[in-house]
């Protein structure tokens, strides 16, 4: 990863650790592509708009329900010199009790002219079972 990479990345997972629509805002590309694979198989594909009003959504679920974000770091892959994958999960825990399930996310970020990154790409499967992904092995990042 380029030195500006790993700074950024720290920043989206504390963005999102801190349910904050502002700052993902700013920090998705406005050409973004999304897909997701839904729990029961259907495919749904997103862009910039439908993205900001589905992470409204999850965020508004978190602190209304005093949840916490479990976010997990699997893997970085410099794709390109501007282009990095990070391939992580996310799950949940509300008043103590983990989700039984996580989101595994393929997570393209691209880095413009000006050094800034922007999450450009996601593929998304959704509803993964916690124990299928307890045999990844896990880069976790401590915030």
């Amino acid at each position: 990863m380029e030195n500006s990479s790993p700074q950024f990345l720290n920043k989206f997972l504390i963005s999102w650790r801190n349910s904050s629509i502002t700052d993902f805002e700013k920090m998705i590309s406005k050409e973004f592509k999304g897909r997701e694979i839904t729990p029961v198989g259907q495919l749904v594909d997103f862009g910039y708009e439908e993205s900001i009003k589905g992470w409204e959504q999850g965020f508004h679920f978190v602190r209304e329900n005093q949840a916490e974000w479990i976010l997990n770091v699997l893997s970085t892959v410099a794709l390109r010199k501007d282009e990095v994958l990070v391939v992580m999960s996310a799950s949940m825990e509300i008043k103590g009790k983990s989700s039984d399930t996580s989101n595994l996310f393929f997570q393209t970020f691209k880095r413009d002219d000006e050094d800034t990154w922007q999450l450009v790409r996601s593929y998304i499967e959704a509803g993964i079972s916690n124990a299928v992904l307890k045999t990844f092995r896990w880069e976790t990042l401590h915030l």
